[in-house]
């Protein structure tokens, strides 16, 4: 923050030209194919899905029993005949053999990549890893030339009010260019190591995996999602932070994976009044609520230890720590500073590995109630089948919104039928159970709305939906 706090005023340019014409040759638009079943005439949702059902029921063009539907057999579905889906977004090149940066869901579940450059030649792309923490994939093309390529800036030293140029794909529009400001920094939005720059420069569909260039033509962040009440930009963009972007990169190209560190503590912010309970002399850190087995345990942290430097660097909060214990590489051995009855202990901590300690998702209670009516919408838990027949991964997880009343607020904000639900006021939603408790926490905290984030088509897009008066339960 220091450095930020001191970097030099920028003038405002007189034109981006110079800096567009500079940048542009290593921007590309990535096209994916997938193949899917679709049945003919209709959508790609199979007999007893409630998204068939909700198509008949309305009569969809095609279906059985909608109009122009052919008269397949009671309970025989149609055929199902493989058909080709692209979809459209962004990426930049980091390196003249061909290293090139995109968003994962940009090109999630495809069968096949390619990559169009400013000269407008096409090559076809390889995926050498993926993050989807924090949506990060890496892609190699092979050239018999030279490619030109950008470099990663500094995206702690970007100050809000500093201008930004965003290059990318928009709406499948080919090369274009928008131009704002910094007007965030160091946004949360749903994801454990999340560090979004926020801008004002226009961003919309097809603009995920593009950068975001300060003036020098850095890369200081990846375009990524936009808070929108429609799907188009109202200048409300989020670029995932050069500095956590780099160091995926690196792990990417050297492992093609991810490889964080893990210290194994179960942790919360230490407040002002727990500070003074506790007679801490410093502020902030980061409380031990629970050691399970693993690295902290085995180096002797305790329940109640309050974490106040990692590896040399002070932690402010929990926030910070889970970042720093992520940027350490697996295996590394790492001092840990804690105040414990008053005293102040060094533990060496070496640090196991995040990905293998991880569990799996969390999966919804047998027996709760398999759909619920909700601020103007009707959702239900995501299964494997309905993440197949609406383009997500079969391991995805979240709510979907199966039908929507129409005069009701989630239509008012342009919420559909077969939007994913994934993460509520910044917290993963995986039940009904847990969408009932973001709504209650957000209600009882006074706020007028909530905050989804939702899949569309594989795109993320943030809502900000009333809350309106409380529902009264069945």
């Amino acid at each position: 923050m220091d450095q930020a706090a001191q970097a030099p005023s920028q003038v405002m340019p007189g034109s981006f030209a110079d800096l567009a014409q500079k940048v542009s040759p290593a921007v590309v638009n990535i096209t994916t194919t997938s193949v899917v079943s679709q049945p003919t005439g209709g959508p790609a949702f199979p007999e007893g899905s409630p998204f068939s059902d909700l198509f008949r029921e309305f009569g969809f063009p095609g279906m059985p029993g909608g109009p122009g539907g052919p008269g397949a057999p009671e309970g025989m579905p149609g055929p199902a005949p493989q058909q080709r889906s692209n979809a459209l977004g962004s990426g930049f090149v980091i390196s003249a053999d061909g290293f090139i940066v995109t968003n994962n869901h940009v090109i999630e579940g495809a069968d096949q990549i390619e990559v169009e450059f400013y000269s407008g030649d096409t090559l076809p792309a390889e995926v050498v890893g993926t993050d989807p923490n924090t949506d990060v994939a890496l892609l190699k093309v092979e050239s018999d030339e030279a490619i030109p390529f950008v470099q990663f800036g500094n995206s702690d030293t970007a100050r809000v009010g500093d201008w930004v140029l965003a290059l990318g794909n928009p709406l499948g529009q080919g090369f274009s260019a928008s131009s704002g400001i910094v007007s965030a920094r160091n946004r949360e939005l749903s994801g454990t190591y999340d560090d979004y720059l926020q801008t004002d420069a226009a961003i919309n569909r097809g603009n995920s995996g593009g950068p975001l260039f300060n003036l020098q033509g850095e890369v200081i962040g990846v375009n990524t999602a936009i808070l929108s009440p429609n799907g188009g930009s109202i200048g409300i963009g989020f670029s995932m932070a050069s500095n956590v972007v780099s160091q995926v990169v690196d792990q990417l190209q050297e492992f093609g994976e991810t490889r964080r560190g893990w210290l194994g503590v179960m942790i919360q912010d230490v407040t002002p009044e727990m500070s003074e309970a506790m007679g801490l002399s410093v502020e902030g850190g980061a409380m031990v609520t629970d050691v399970p087995e693993g690295p902290a345990r085995d180096a002797g942290l305790q329940t109640g230890d309050v974490i106040t430097s990692f590896a040399g660097t002070p932690v402010e909060d929990t926030r910070g720590l889970v970042r720093r214990v992520a940027e350490a590489p697996a295996g590394e051995t790492a001092q840990v500073v804690v105040m414990r009855d008053g005293d102040e202990l060094t533990l060496d901590v070496t640090l196991g590995r995040r990905e293998t300690a991880q569990g799996g998702g969390t999966e919804a209670t047998p027996d709760e109630p398999t759909e619920s009516d909700v601020l103007g919408m009707s959702v239900t838990v995501l299964t494997p089948e309905m993440a197949a027949e609406l383009g997500a991964p079969r391991d995805a997880t979240g709510l979907v919104i199966t039908g929507v009343d129409a005069e009701g607020p989630a239509a008012e904000k342009g919420l559909a039928a077969g939007d994913i639900i994934t993460d509520v006021n910044q917290q993963t939603v995986t039940s009904l159970a847990d969408l009932t408790a973001r709504i209650d926490e957000a209600r009882e905290a006074g706020r007028q709305s909530v905050l989804m984030l939702i899949r569309r088509g594989g795109e993320p897009l943030f809502v900000a939906l009333p809350l309106g008066e409380a529902e009264l339960a069945e």
